[in-house]
């Protein structure tokens, strides 16, 4: 079990912080022959299968490497196009490594300004008034906990669907947040935090979260 990240999302829906504790890495490496069964297509700069999905590939996929040289945005590390490698059947079989992608950093920043307005909506549709909006969104594969200031700061984490003690961690962000960040004199509310102090107090209570176990 396990906290996978931290976002921190200011009162205007704006991203500024973000960290990737211990996301899983998934990556499925096979041999393919012509024609290949999985639909791909360019998207952000990147391979990404559109349709179909087999032993273990899935849909949102990028391709990660081919023959072992990795992939660079839709580029091999010789400069070979991979879209065009791959529609070329005199080069199969081929060994293709896929994987889930890393977020860029636009994607991060769209998921706080998606979050940031469902949590809006949230709270417009409850039909009981002064809603605390969005607090727990489950899954099968990870678990969404939140919590909001008074001053509208929103403190996100992804986690584990079986990780325990999430409340306890939320406050702790906010402690460190508060000792870390806005008593840093350099720091103006509501922009990008950029504190070694508060990277360093972070992880150290993501460790201390990751060691809570279900008893």
């Amino acid at each position: 079990m396990t906290i996978y990240s931290v976002y921190i999302i200011n009162k205007g829906g704006g991203l500024i912080y973000q960290y990737d504790n211990n996301v899983p890495k998934i990556e499925v490496e096979k041999t393919f022959s012509y024609p290949l069964e999985l639909t791909l297509k360019i998207h952000d700069e990147k391979v990404v299968v559109a349709f179909g999905q087999r032993d273990g590939i899935k849909v949102g996929h990028v391709v990660l490497a081919v023959n072992g040289l990795p992939v660079n945005g839709r580029q091999l590390e010789d400069g070979q196009d991979v879209m065009e490698l791959l529609n070329n059947d005199d080069k199969y079989p081929l060994n293709i490594k896929f994987g889930r992608p890393k977020l860029s950093k636009n994607e991060e920043i769209m998921f706080a300004g998606m979050f940031h307005s469902l949590f809006a909506i949230s709270v417009q549709l409850s039909p009981v008034p002064h809603s605390t909006g969005i607090q727990m969104l489950e899954t099968d594969t990870f678990k969404l906990c939140c919590s909001q200031t008074l001053t509208g700061i929103k403190f996100v984490v992804l986690s584990d669907p079986r990780q325990v003690g999430q409340d306890s961690f939320l406050k702790k962000l906010y402690e460190i947040y508060a000792d870390y960040a806005l008593k840093n004199p350099f720091y103006s509310i509501d922009m990008p935090i950029n504190c070694e102090l508060f990277d360093v107090n972070l992880q150290q209570a993501l460790e201390q979260a990751d060691k809570i176990t279900v008893g």
